[in-house]
């Protein structure tokens, strides 16, 4: 029977990869919990706002807590913050790294729209992200989509609700799921929640905008923002990392109909150093097993990392 590489091993764990030693030169942004804490960030409101200086957070639960605080507005109100730019640009999409010089521009709640869709093909033409704090969002519309060409949705507007079915609290996974099992040819209401706008994109927009790259940082480190743990200072992503992790993150579109930036990097770097496609799968089932993973994606995953291998050689 040929060996198929992506069957689970059940008795036995893969062997651990033996990890090579960093060099003396990186010790210094490689890692540094004990200085992400002080480090110190500031934000405006997307719509118009003072600047104000946030509070120490090592998450983006926190990162939202910190913003609350300094506005005085509810946690909740948040939908999702952009880095260097008050525009809707998902490009800029804050998620588990921070440059070290960027500048935060929180988006929150505007108004509510009703949509009523009628599902004439089986794509929709969505892709949905979320916010890291229960807020599932547009993250992209195909151009001549069902969606583009038949309701207001935008991108940035927060998925509230699925014919009455509250999305609240949903990741994006299954949100997309839930859009994708609606019956062909039926009628369903969506309810999203537009960020607040600006007025006329007005002058207090002081604050410094960088080049229009995403990977904005200090030009040695960025600060990585984790769900559970402390934050930790670490070295800036290679070229060739970045663009691994932006094949990831294209890989979980096609399959998933989902962009995160910050999965496809914790998928990357589940993979980077492992010797075969069972110790991918054994990681990928311990970090983000909830997922569930079709086993096409996991092979397309595969793919990426040793095709990066390859090129750094």
């Amino acid at each position: 029977m040929p060996f198929n590489p992506f069957k689970r091993k059940k008795e036995q764990k893969p062997p651990a990869t033996p990890q090579a030693s960093t060099p003396a030169t990186n010790t210094d942004t490689r890692e540094k919990p004990q200085e992400a804490s002080k480090l110190t960030f500031h934000a405006q409101l997307a719509h118009g706002s003072p600047t104000a200086k946030l509070e120490a957070f090592t998450n983006l639960k926190e990162l939202y807590k910190s913003i609350a605080n300094a506005f005085g507005i509810p946690m909740e109100e948040i939908l999702f913050c952009t880095l260097n730019t008050h525009k809707c640009d998902m490009e800029r999409l804050i998620g588990g790294q921070i440059g070290l010089e960027d500048f935060i521009f929180a988006h929150v709640k505007g108004e509510r729209k009703d949509c009523r869709v009628v599902k004439s093909m089986a794509s929709l033409g969505l892709t949905i992200t979320d916010n890291g704090n229960c807020y599932p969002f547009v993250k992209r519309i195909k151009k001549d989509s069902i969606i583009e060409q038949s309701t207001n949705i935008s991108v940035g507007d927060m998925v509230e609700s699925i014919n009455n079915i509250t999305t609240v609290g949903m990741r994006h996974y299954q949100v997309a799921k839930t859009l994708r099992d609606i019956e062909l040819n039926s009628t369903f209401v969506v309810n999203v929640v537009e960020p607040k706008k600006a007025f006329d994109m007005i002058s207090q927009r002081s604050a410094k905008t960088g080049p229009s790259s995403t990977s904005i940082t200090s030009g040695t480190a960025t600060l990585r923002l984790r769900s559970t743990g402390i934050a930790t200072i670490e070295a800036v992503p290679t070229a060739l990392e970045e663009k691994a992790v932006a094949n990831i993150d294209d890989l979980l579109e096609s399959f998933m109909g989902i962009r995160d930036g910050d999965l496809a990097k914790t998928i990357w770097e589940c993979g980077k150093n492992k010797s075969n496609p069972d110790q991918l799968l054994a990681a990928l089932d311990q970090d983000v097993g909830e997922f569930g993973f079709p086993q096409d994606f996991i092979f397309d995953v595969w793919g990426v990392v040793t095709d990066t291998r390859m090129k750094t050689t």
